[in-house]
């Protein structure tokens, strides 16, 4: 080997070590961060939202105890794949939804596919026309196509749902139209109710089936000025969660037609979600539903309150550019904006709950373009206590902590 050679190879080696121990350290100050965030949220006296999957087992146990009485015959004996108290939350999920059936899944994820899997078997079309958003687009590696034999094609890429005109003009067949209510990575952002019904009608007339991604259905109500059975019945089958609204320890639901429901159930056992035991998230997953799922519109109204002076505060403490999408929420849950670095908002919301025990921007910051970053905000049972002057205030002492040029 020539010097030449030997000296390449050591500066390769030196690079190498130099990005290691680069990609270590920043690993290690993700770490540390996310520990300042799970302390700060623990120890805040003042936040939005506390989800139950940010609480301590020993919590999480506390709570399902003193709810379960009220929600189940505890006397009943346990599940075994699937049947008691299972199959009884099944039966609750049919009729809040309007279908004839629901079966329990442990995943929205497995749901999903199963569900679309099914309806390509009837259908005869293995394509799924879904918006570039869509969770199983983003969030499943690629499920869809890797798992279930099914082909997604994107129908938008725009930051709402896709339109009817959209739908009837889009230039392949498609067996099944699959809409995210409320699309999540746009904003939790919904449709009016005739444009909802206008899709549906379009999906219809190319002799698609519709499914509802509906993992936050349950809090769409307001928006939409319907019941759930009335939005429901809108699609020829729905998926909900149990955790993301209802703050359940997770699984979900497929309700739709009896029959899809039974092949939907076979399909389950061959994806491995015939669990032995589940319940201690069916009963979360009934506490929620007979304690949060009366209390959402409560939340989504609030959101409201809190959104309208999120955008005056930041205006009244001089940020040259803030926006809170949508204006108006559309449910409990919506977007803020920044013209900041992430980590540099990240740092300040922890901070500022360090120092004062008020969590404004419980959930961390996301690059949304150069100098530009967005965060989720939660409205829940904690955020009913906060006034608009409350907001206004927290605002002021979240950019007061902000750097300054």
């Amino acid at each position: 080997m020539t010097d030449t050679a030997e000296r390449d190879e050591q500066r390769q080696a030196e690079q190498s070590d130099r990005a290691e121990q680069s990609d270590r350290s920043e690993q290690s100050e993700q770490e540390r961060m996310r520990e300042r965030r799970r302390v700060a949220l623990a120890k805040a006296e003042r936040v939005l939202s506390r989800p139950g999957h940010r609480r301590t087992i020993r919590e999480r146990l506390a709570h399902l105890q003193e709810a379960a009485p009220e929600v189940y015959d505890l006397d009943q004996p346990v599940d075994i794949y699937g049947n008691g108290i299972v199959a009884d939350l099944e039966q609750r999920v049919a009729a809040l939804l309007g279908t004839q059936a629901a079966a329990f899944f442990p995943t929205g994820t497995m749901a999903q596919q199963v569900a679309l899997r099914c309806w390509a078997g009837r259908t005869g079309n293995p394509t799924v026309a879904l918006h570039a958003l869509a969770h199983p687009e983003v969030h499943e590696r690629h499920a869809f196509s890797e798992v279930s034999g099914l082909r997604p094609v994107r129908v938008t890429s725009e930051p709402r749902l896709p339109t009817a005109a959209e739908i009837r003009d889009f230039d392949e067949p498609f067996g099944a139209l699959m809409l995210e209510l409320p699309l999540r990575d746009a904003g939790f952002v919904l449709p009016t109710w005739e444009e909802l019904t206008e899709v549906v009608e379009a999906a219809r007339e190319r002799d698609a089936v519709v499914h509802l991604d509906g993992a936050r259905l349950w809090e769409s109500t307001v928006h939409f000025g319907r019941p759930l059975e009335e939005i429901a019945g809108l699609a020829d089958s729905v998926y909900v969660s149990f955790y993301k609204s209802l703050d359940g320890f997770g699984g979900a639901a497929l309700a739709g037609p009896k029959t899809l429901v039974d092949e939907a159930k076979t399909w389950r056992h061959r994806y491995g979600g015939m669990v032995f035991q589940q319940f201690p998230t069916a009963l979360s997953a009934l506490a929620g539903l007979e304690r949060e799922l009366p209390r959402l519109p409560d939340y989504v109204r609030h959101a409201r309150v809190v959104a309208a002076a999120l955008r005056e505060g930041f205006a009244a403490a001089g940020i040259p550019w803030a926006r809170v999408h949508p204006e108006e929420p559309h449910t409990h849950d919506f977007q803020v904006w920044l013209p900041y670095d992430a980590d540099v908002l990240t740092e300040t919301a922890v901070r500022q709950a360090e120092e004062t025990g008020t969590y404004l921007f419980a959930v961390p910051w996301d690059r949304g373009g150069p100098g530009l970053s967005f965060s989720e905000v939660a409205v829940r049972s904690p955020g009913l206590e906060w006034t608009a002057d409350d907001v206004r205030a927290a605002v002021a002492g979240f950019v007061e902590r902000l750097p300054t040029g």
